[in-house]
């Protein structure tokens, strides 16, 4: 017989390093109890038998078995049975994905709770309100969650009971009112889910479980998985833990713990705490929470004990962890831990900071950090002012003052930097509307919760008055990136009027621009002015990276940046077509350019003489514009060689068609059309009018450019490439060392290449001898057509070096337009799973990715020292850097502003080629 699978795992059995099967929070909990922390007892059911469930439609065979042969060890162990009616033994049913997925599946407490229990678990609590209380609770999760009764309608209830007792809180509900609420409850759950209540224990448990299982595929957990990269086929984990309480009274609570700032990465004690309550409380953020430090008064010995865990957590773990506990009557119990997410200005900090304190190396500091977050941190920040650095009190708040600064309106828990600037808006689908027609909005809610998804990744920042920084918004918005300031508690938020009103009587409505300042908290009415970040000023070279300063984030980013640098095989060119590109590339690391893109020196005042190339008559016409491009050129490349002299420059040759330069034929076609109906026809006109209706083409992007142009019109190269060599000659005479490197853009056969390297090489021998100068340089080719990636063992026989035009070769690998794809179907792909991600951002491996390793393997077979590199964009996108590097490539070059993304990321993939994959996924 084949071996059952085993489904379910005893934390006894677990460890941290098992996350694949048993989810992050279940390898988790069999760690801590491993470490012999105090984790309540219970059991995990595999990933695995998650992606049975869903492929067969019901539980695997055996799951059953093993469920009941766990659960039974369970009821020994707590001496008491599932739902016991004199005593119960009560569970949570937890979903627990490989990644952390934080509110985007389900979750159900107090599983086991019924009509027959909920007296005998009053007598054994003594405590009457606290089982009505977690009675309620079990109703209102498990009706939403397994029954999917809309949670809105408990939340109405629950509302109505506090107005009828004038309540203001949950807490003011005394054992009768909730005994009322409860009723009510299994009322509506009736009404809605048309079925009553389960009240079998055992019901309860596999039901939850199932729609554990189901919460995978849930709308939000498809769209976070999307958003955060994840794989959709790997299911999640399911943690039946035993029940503790901390809504027992003032002597219970829950919380959740940093063991360091995940905001900034600070050392010192973080979290919130909320006393008399359970876990969901805190998350939600539906009552504000006080800071943990406060715990310390409220209770010493849990906090004391707790503190002990926290540093045994986080040496063990080597990195920031994220806690989640509750004290039962003065007992503390850890309910998770995970590698905690953070912001990426925190994720600098902490990997400088373990590396000092000698629990990483600067290897696996390189692992921590990543590309993405880098370019987070070189997004511009609010410009610096003297009232952000108070206390929001009298006189404090406002809008612009007298001397024209920005004031804060309001003031919130700095959650998650950055700054952002949009139209407040009031609902997730509002969001997700106006941000699909191009507009900026803020996300602005009492409290956000997994459903509102969808708005977070459509705004540019959230703003909420309810929460901690270990709320649900907190929490989802570090891990996107996302600028957040949560518990603005002075912010009176009516989302069915659709506006809020802060202290001192402004009122802002939908639509109205706010900036949300996700480092300091504040919040300003209207579009607060921008200044570059820290980091960008560093790489500009305008802050050093001293030791002493303050907050420690630039010499965090310049100690990381350097050991990359260190680390990595691939070498980093740019895109830069000008010298003052050239320079800002150097500043910023570049070794070199590696796409100088000659069709941006025919812009502007110099058309006319393309209009003069293309309106030739004769063959002394087109050499006669020829001659009078050639020192224009010749300027324009003398200035970029001298810029970037001793390294590389790798210059394309004119590629766009002929026609981008003429005027556009519509609005030429109506100037000739007027001056005939005027009788004032003009020649030149008439005659350029009848050039761009020449040359216009169906489809310019596969038409006469590239290579077909130095082909179709003769000298058109030849004046490029003596523009390029008289420059070169021009530096070595001025003592300098230029490193040309000639690319002749669009080839599909060899047989093209050959004629253009010839030429070239001509041009090179006559420049030599008219100069004196040695200006030999290498010819080599973009492969952008399929074609030439699958004949590149040929086409290396006459190039001396290939890059890889990632954009194009995209293009006409999927047979795409991307102007006109972008703009049409592709949210269409994106949203029904067809891209991950847009191939134009990182690079499609399976199809591009397979014809440049191809070509680099077949290129290299015929010509071994044959120099490859990309210069599509891609060579700034960190998971196609990563695949470059695993390619075999020797540089990649992309726009100066990313190189260090670049450079980072090259580091950060030797590093996982020599030991694992790269770190710093805190997802």
């Amino acid at each position: 017989m084949p071996n059952t699978p085993k489904y379910v795992y005893a934390f006894a059995e677990g460890n941290k390093d098992l996350k694949d099967l048993l989810g992050g929070k279940g390898a988790n909990l069999a760690e801590m109890s491993n470490l012999g922390l105090p984790v309540p007892p219970g059991f995990t059911i595999t990933t695995e038998a998650c992606r049975a469930y869903l492929a067969e439609g019901h539980e695997p065979s055996g799951l059953r078995a093993e469920v009941d042969a766990h659960l039974a060890a369970l009821e020994e162990r707590m001496g008491r049975r599932l739902g016991q009616p004199d005593d119960p033994l009560l569970v949570s049913v937890r979903s627990g994905a490989a990644f952390s997925m934080p509110g985007m599946m389900d979750t159900v407490l107090n599983i086991g709770l019924s009509d027959a229990s909920v007296d005998g678990l009053a007598a054994q609590a003594g405590d009457e309100r606290f089982a009505w209380d977690s009675y309620r609770r079990l109703i209102q999760m498990f009706g939403k969650t397994v029954l999917g009764v809309d949670g809105e309608l408990f939340e109405e209830r629950l509302e109505s009971a506090k107005d009828a007792k004038g309540a203001a809180s949950d807490l003011d509900l005394d054992a009768s009112d909730l005994r009322s609420l409860v009723a009510a409850y299994k009322e509506l759950v009736a009404k809605e889910a048309g079925q009553d209540f389960p009240q079998d224990p055992r019901t309860q448990l596999d039901l939850a479980v199932r729609a554990v299982f189901s919460s995978w595929n849930g709308e939000r957990a498809r769209l976070y998985r999307r958003q955060e990269r994840i794989p959709d086929d790997l299911g999640t984990a399911v943690n039946i833990v035993a029940m503790v309480f901390g809504n027992l009274g003032s002597d219970s609570g829950t919380g959740v713990a940093f063991t360091r700032d995940p905001a900034t990465g600070k050392q010192g004690v973080y979290g919130d705490y909320l006393a008399n309550a359970q876990g969901e409380d805190v998350v939600a953020g539906i009552r504000n929470t006080v800071p943990l430090a406060d715990l310390e008064r409220l209770d010493k010995t849990s906090y004391d004990q707790l503190l002990g865990i926290m540093s045994t957590l986080e040496e063990h773990y080597r990195d920031l962890c994220d806690i989640e506990f509750t004290i039962e009557r003065g007992t503390l119990w850890m309910l998770q831990t995970r590698v905690g997410k953070r912001t990426a200005e925190a994720a600098f900090r902490i990997a400088a900071q373990l590396v000092d304190q000698g629990l990483i190396d600067e290897d696996e500091a390189l692992r921590r950090v990543t590309g993405a977050q880098l370019a987070q941190l070189m997004f511009p920040r609010f410009a610096e002012r003297s009232e952000d650095t108070g206390d929001a009190g009298d006189g404090d708040l406002g809008d612009d003052g007298a001397d024209g600064e920005f004031r804060p309106i309001a003031r919130g828990i700095a959650a998650s930097p950055g700054a952002a600037v949009g139209r407040a808006v009031f609902d997730q689908d509002t969001a997700v509307e106006w941000a699909s027609r191009g507009e900026r909005v803020i996300l602005v809610r009492r409290e956000t919760n997994p459903d509102d998804l969808a708005g977070m990744v459509a705004a540019q920042g959230i703003l909420t008055s309810r929460g901690g920084k270990t709320s649900h918004a907190a929490v989802v918005a570090r891990g996107m990136g996302k600028t957040c300031v949560c518990g603005a508690e002075s912010l009176a938020v009516d989302p069915a009027r659709r506006r809020f009103t802060a202290p001192d009587g402004v009122e802002v409505a939908e639509g109205d621009v706010i900036s949300v300042d996700g480092t300091s908290g504040c919040v300003y009415l209207g579009e607060a002015p921008v200044v570059p970040s820290a980091v960008v000023d560093y790489f500009e070279g305008r802050t050093a990276p001293s030791p002493d300063q303050a907050d420690g984030l630039v010499p965090a980013v310049h100690r990381i940046m350097a050991h990359a640098d260190v680390r990595r095989r691939l070498r980093v060119r740019a895109n830069a077509d000008t010298a003052e590109d050239a320079e800002r590339a150097l500043r910023f690391g570049a070794q070199g350019i590696g796409l100088l893109r000659t069709e941006h020196m025919f812009l502007g005042e110099r058309r006319k003489h393309v209009e003069r190339l293309v309106l030739a008559d004769s063959d002394e016409g087109r050499t006669a514009a020829l001659e009078s491009l050639l020192p224009l050129q010749r300027r324009d490349f003398a200035d970029v060689l001298a810029a970037m002299d001793g390294l590389p420059v790798t210059i394309r040759l004119l590629d766009p068609p002929l026609h981008e330069f003429l005027p556009d034929l519509t609005d030429l076609s109506v100037r000739v059309a007027l001056a005939e109906a005027r009788g004032e026809e003009d020649a030149d006109d008439r005659a350029l009018l009848d050039a761009v209706r020449r040359l216009h083409e169906q489809n310019p992007m596969l038409g006469l450019r590239g290579v077909r142009l130095g082909l179709v019109i003769p000298g058109l190269f030849a004046m490029q490439i003596r523009a390029i060599a008289e420059a070169a000659a021009e530096r070595v005479r001025e003592g300098g060392s230029p490193h040309a490197e000639i690319m002749v853009p669009l080839v599909g056969g060899v047989q093209e290449l050959e004629i253009i390297r010839d030429e070239a090489h001509a041009v090179f021998a006559a420049v030599a001898e008219e100069t004196g100068a040695e200006v030999l340089f290498p010819v080599g080719t973009m492969i952008e057509l399929p074609r030439a990636a699958l004949t590149a063992g040929q086409i290396a026989e006459a190039a001396e070096f290939f890059s890889f035009g990632t954009n194009d070769l995209t293009q006409t690998t999927w047979g795409f337009s991307r102007d006109d794809v972008e703009a049409s179907f592709f949210t269409a792909y994106l949203d029904a799973g067809i891209f991950g991600v847009s191939p134009f951002e990182t690079l499609d491996r399976d199809g591009v990715g397979r014809l440049v390793a191809l070509a680099a393997s077949e290129g290299r077979a015929t010509r071994p020292d044959l120099t490859l590199g990309v210069c599509g964009e891609h060579g700034g996108d960190p998971e196609s850097v990563r695949f470059f590097h695993d390619a075999g490539l020797d540089y990649v070059s992309c726009s100066p502003f990313r190189l260090p993304v670049a450079r980072l990321e090259a580091g950060r993939a030797a590093v996982a080629q020599d030991g694992g994959r790269p770190g710093g996924d805190t997802r």
